[in-house]
C-alpha cells in the first residue's frame, strides 16, 4: 500500500478536529518513517528483489519494531501523546478527539498494509505473520489504491469549507499522487539497495508532507490583529 494511505489523511481532516493536513500526512506514514529509519540503522531488514510480487519489489522480511500489530498500536499511542504534548506546549487549538484521530491515522497504516502485503506483517515480534497479498495482483491493488485516494479527497472537499483555489490544489495533488502510483506500480526499474530505497522513502514522504502543508496555505486568509 502506498498512496492509498493518504486517503485516511484527507478523510480525517475536518474543521472540527483542527488537525492540519500535513500532520495527518505524517501520521498515516509514521510507521514507514520509523521503518525506513530502522532499516538505515541496520535494525530492521529489507531485500529489494525485482519480481518479488507483481506490484512491489520490497521483501521486508524483518520489521517487527515498526510493523508488527502490537508495535503499531504502541506507536499510535506515542504519536497521539506527542501531538497532544506539542499542541499543549505551543498553545495550539485542537479538539479533544484530535489525539485519538492521530492515533487511528497511525494505526490505519497497518490495516491498509494488511490488504497489500504478502505474509510479512507480524502480530507480535516477528511471529504469526499475516497479509492478504494484493501486491500479487497488480491491477486490482492499483485500482484499490486509487479508489481509496479518490474517496479520501472527495471527503476532504465535502467536509471542509475551503476556497475554490485550494480545492483545485487538492485535486491537482491527488493527480500527482496517482501519477506517482502509476510509476511505482507499472514502470519497470532496476532494484536499488535497501539503504537507497528507504532513503527515497524519507525523501518522498517528507516531500508529500510539505506539499500537504502548502496546499492548506493556498487561499488562506491572513488574520488581522487589529481590534
Amino acid at each position: 500500500m502506498f498512496v492509498g494511505h493518504y486517503s485516511v489523511a484527507f478523510a480525517c481532516r475536518t474543521e472540527r478536529n483542527r488537525i492540519p493536513l500535513w500532520v495527518l500526512f505524517g501520521a498515516v506514514q509514521f510507521l514507514d518513517f520509523i521503518w525506513a529509519t530502522l532499516v538505515l540503522l541496520g535494525i530492521e531488514k529489507l531485500r529489494v528483489i525485482k519480481g518479488f510480487t507483481a506490484g512491489s519489489m520490497l521483501d521486508s522480511y524483518f520489521h517487527p519494531y515498526s510493523h508488527s500489530l502490537i508495535m503499531a498500536v504502541i506507536w499510535s499511542v506515542i504519536a497521539a501523546l506527542i501531538y497532544k504534548g506539542v499542541c499543549s506546549r505551543h498553545g495550539c487549538h485542537y479538539s479533544k478527539s484530535a489525539p485519538l484521530i492521530i492515533s487511528l491515522a497511525v494505526l490505519s497504516h497497518w490495516f491498509l498494509d494488511l490488504l497489500a502485503h504478502p505474509r510479512d506483517l507480524a502480530i507480535y515480534d516477528n511471529q504469526w505473520k499475516v497479509g492478504f497479498g494484493l501486491w500479487n495482483y497488480r491491477d486490482p491493488e492499483f485500482a484499490l489504491e486509487i479508489a481509496l485516494l479518490a474517496g479520501g479527497i472527495a471527503l476532504y472537499l465535502a467536509r471542509n469549507a475551503i476556497p475554490a483555489i485550494r480545492k483545485l490544489a487538492a485535486i491537482a495533488f491527488g493527480l500527482v499522487l496517482v501519477i506517482v502510483q502509476l510509476g511505482d506500480t507499472y514502470v519497470p526499474r532496476t532494484p536499488l539497495t535497501d539503504k537507497a530505497t528507504v532513503t527515497g522513502v524519507w525523501v518522498f514522504y517528507t516531500l508529500f508532507v510539505l506539499i500537504a502543508f502548502g496546499v492548506e496555505k493556498i487561499g488562506a486568509r491572513t488574520k488581522s490583529n487589529t481590534p
